[in-house]
């Protein structure tokens, strides 16, 4: 794979970053840390660095040359609220927080490339790094649209890229269309009469009603929508009671919603709330229903997309670039930046051949360091394909 030979010298470097990034995870909105280290590395290369956009984002910003053409590359920063599992040197010092979906991996790729493009200088134009803070469900993305990212560094196409644990190393994706689900949220509160759980009679148990409520849900999906769609319904969370021997008064349940297609996302919630209301009703309940609609799906331009793969293939060859995938069910905030400037979200094959490759969001996920100079030399050829030099 024709990795540039400049980043693959730097491969040992961008290896320690992602490390002391992986030891050191911080939350969405938190990433102090993080975006402090981001915008130091920037700075020590001669890159503009704008901080504080969506609280912790960073964008640097490096102009060459006379061209008023401009790309926007972004990497998101955050980790997750979970406990690591792992035990080699570098697992989370951070008890409950763990980068177990590869965000230090993807905001080392982009300064690897950073550093690169700003040695060089092998390109005409400008370019924005973007390193964006609360993707694990704070819509950072969104955050960082809404404070005028576009409107205070113009781009004329946007990129992102995820790790892919399913696809073996030297593989990229650059998908037009539907790449990602929108990704919704509810919570649903259940009212009934607690009491002593020897007088079950005396009592109406949310706790039974929630269970009739689970399954009642799982038909939405298998039989009020259209087979040929997609759509995911999934309850995470159910709490109620607090003692073995009392029925409680409330029960609540949460859960997420999945779905690619507009008028699938538009059908869930009514289906959902007469499933929910009646159910609870039949059992002399209450059932009160709250849905939040959270990211769009991420649509990839196929301008964009044409361009991400011409790229790729210079890096992993043409052979090696998948035109065709179908669609995860994973949200992703992206889909804010490519709603507003034309963009394409690519996937970069990180599966391990020495040990068990867990999925992200597992407590033994592991990013694969063997990639980061991929990523790095994805992004520099990107630029430099895009912003060429006369």
């Amino acid at each position: 794979m024709p990795v540039i030979n400049r980043i693959a010298a730097d491969a040992p470097e961008l290896t320690e970053i992602r490390r002391d990034l992986h030891a050191h995870p911080e939350l969405g909105f938190e990433e102090h840390r993080t975006s402090a280290i981001v915008a130091e590395k920037l700075e020590s290369w001669g890159i503009k660095v704008t901080r504080g956009i969506a609280t912790t984002g960073v964008v640097g910003s490096l102009k060459v040359g006379n061209s008023d053409r401009a790309i926007g590359i972004r990497a998101d920063m955050d980790a997750l609220p979970m406990s690591e599992w792992n035990n080699f040197e570098h697992a989370s010092k951070n008890p409950g927080k763990m980068h177990a979906c590869g965000h230090d991996g993807h905001t080392t790729m982009l300064l690897g490339a950073a550093k690169y493009l700003a040695e060089t200088k092998n390109f005409d134009g400008t370019i924005h790094f973007i390193f964006q803070p609360a993707e694990e469900g704070g819509g950072g993305g969104r955050v960082m649209v809404e404070e005028g990212l576009f409107d205070r560094f113009p781009c004329d196409f946007v990129f992102g890229l995820h790790n892919d644990g399913t696809l073996p190393v030297g593989t990229m994706t650059a998908v037009s269309g539907g790449v990602c689900a929108a990704s919704d949220t509810f919570k649903i509160t259940i009212t009934g009469r607690g009491g002593h759980a020897a007088g079950p009679h005396r009592s109406i148990d949310p706790v039974v009603i929630g269970s009739h409520i689970v399954i009642a849900l799982q038909s939405v999906v298998s039989r009020r929508v259209n087979p040929l769609d997609s759509a995911v319904l999934s309850i995470t969370q159910f709490h109620a009671g607090s003692a073995s021997n009392i029925i409680p008064e409330t029960a609540w349940l949460n859960g997420t919603v999945r779905t690619l297609l507009p008028d699938v996302q538009d059908e869930m919630e009514p289906l959902m709330r007469q499933v929910i209301e009646n159910t609870a009703a039949a059992h002399g309940a209450v059932a009160e229903f709250e849905y939040k609609r959270g990211y769009p799906p991420v649509v990839n331009s196929l301008e964009a997309t044409e361009r991400a793969a011409k790229a790729a293939a210079k890096i992993v060859g043409v052979e090696h670039v998948l035109r065709e995938r179908r669609p995860g069910m994973g949200g992703e905030d992206f889909s804010y930046m490519a709603q507003k400037v034309p963009g394409c979200f690519v996937r970069v094959g990180q599966m391990h051949t020495s040990r068990e490759n867990k999925g992200a969001h597992h407590p033994l996920y592991e990013f694969n360091d063997e990639i980061l100079p991929l990523g790095a030399s994805l992004w520099a050829t990107l630029v430099e394909q895009e912003l060429p030099r006369e």
